[in-house]
């Protein structure tokens, strides 16, 4: 998720202190970001859809902020919705879904200071944020300070020992990874380019990161759509996380892969850079919309090797035809996206247990679809961007107590055959786990698995 880019010429204002007044001279908060958040938040805490969804109809439709202040909404609102529990706290008797404006201004005051708000935009609610913004949190649910609903905060907490550290990971903002297509760059060039003053951006403090050979860190969100950079191909957006997941694949030039829910196509992309554009990879999904997303990213790519295909299921009859026929398969599975809280915040909201069995059912239906299409000595990696076992080590057991012609290859040295080290890789073996708190990625897990031949 991402949100609107701010002007590299200005100081980010969301760095001042919780509470108090900012330095910054960008910072004032005017009466119109203040109509602003709080319509937006009452359309946000509908829960009715994705909120980068909602936040992009909402900056459509009003035209009246300037880019700075379309910034500050939008840095306010999804602060809004990782502290959404806090926030109810610190509002006592009020509500947020009831008093929206309150909510509003306690959440800028909180990013800014009550003395950053314009006067007349108060309208004599300083007593009340001040006393939310004195609230104690130490007394509050566990819940409360985990930024979760109960449900969540149960699983995660029976699951990690280190689970207070993965919830505070999980409650700030992410930065933004990149991919380098390696078909049309190298990482040391890019970074140089970013680094570099252009007539697009200011130098970024970009920097490679520790795991991915390919990946690149960027604190700001800049608007890379204007980049020659993204236009070219060179760069696209995908957590660090990610990535790994396509080496743990680990094409070779000429196979035959099928990316079994692919949608928009980053992993699909990552596989394609890896092989060189030669052999062939499928790119399967039952949302024909989501995977209209890979077009112009391919176009981009300079990949040959791709074949993008909307299939009804995992029993169509093109998934059918391909039984027994495939190199490696790559199942990204539908999941609750508990890993990837940092980007999308109201997930933790919109989702809950009940939808939560539904999935896993989806899960295990769609990993044994994916399993036919597997050659014997085949590999298949099932992957999820959720921190959840239920989701992950739960499904591959019921997956392989009713498939015994698959056993489990350990993640760890298939990695390493390609240099890449991963911490706390021990932990968790044989399986690929990454976490916030440890590794400043998305969470991600993945379970390479094999078909006997």
């Amino acid at each position: 998720m991402r949100m609107p880019a701010r002007s590299g010429k200005r100081p980010s204002a969301a760095r001042a202190a919780p509470g108090r007044a900012t330095t910054d001279p960008y910072a004032r908060v005017t009466s119109q970001v203040v109509d602003s958040l709080t319509e937006l938040l009452t359309q946000l805490l509908r829960f009715e859809g994705p909120a980068d969804a909602i936040m992009s109809r909402h900056f459509k439709a009003d035209r009246q902020l300037g880019s700075r202040d379309r910034s500050m909404v939008a840095e306010a609102a999804f602060d809004a919705l990782r502290h959404l529990a806090s926030l109810r706290w610190m509002m006592q008797t009020a509500d947020p879904v009831r008093a929206p404006r309150l909510a509003a201004l306690i959440v800028l005051a909180r990013q800014y200071g009550v003395e950053s708000i314009a006067p007349r935009a108060l309208r004599g609610d300083e007593r009340a944020i001040k006393g939310a913004l004195e609230t104690k949190l130490g007394h509050a649910p566990a819940a409360v300070q985990a930024e979760v609903p109960q449900w969540l905060l149960e699983k995660v907490v029976a699951q990690y020992a280190d689970a207070n550290e993965l919830f505070a990971a999980l409650a700030m903002p992410a930065p933004l990874d990149l991919r380098v297509n390696t078909l049309k760059a190298d990482r040391a060039g890019v970074l140089t380019e970013l680094c570099s003053a252009t007539r697009l951006h200011a130098p970024l403090p970009a920097r490679a990161t520790p795991y991915s050979p390919d990946a690149i860190r960027l604190q700001e969100k800049p608007a890379l759509t204007r980049w020659p950079l993204y236009q070219d191909g060179l760069i696209e957006v995908q957590d660090e996380g990610s990535q790994l997941i396509a080496r743990l694949v680990a094409p070779k030039r000429g196979e035959m892969i099928v990316d079994f829910c692919a949608g928009a196509g980053g992993k699909t992309l990552a596989l394609g850079a890896l092989m060189r554009s030669t052999g062939r990879i499928y790119a399967f999904d039952i949302h024909a919309r989501r995977l209209a997303g890979l077009g112009p990213r391919l176009s981009r790519s300079g990949l040959s090797n791709v074949h993008p295909a909307a299939i009804a299921s995992e029993n169509d009859l093109r998934v059918k035809r391909l039984s027994g026929k495939i190199d490696r398969v790559l199942v990204d599975a539908p999941c609750s996206g508990t890993g990837t809280l940092r980007r999308n915040p109201d997930l933790k909201w919109r989702f809950d247990e009940s939808e939560l069995e539904r999935l896993n059912g989806v899960q295990l239906a769609v990993l044994a679809g994916a399993a036919r299409m597997l050659k014997p000595g085949g590999r298949l990696v099932y992957s999820t961007c959720s921190v959840l076992e239920q989701e992950n080590q739960g499904i591959i057991a019921q997956f392989l107590a009713a498939h015994p012609d698959f056993t489990v290859v350990e993640a760890a040295p298939i990695l390493a055959a390609q240099d890449i080290i991963i911490d706390h890789a021990a932990r968790f073996a044989p399986w690929f786990v990454m976490l916030p708190h440890l590794h400043a990625s998305d969470g991600f897990f993945a379970a390479v698995l094999e078909r006997r031949r």
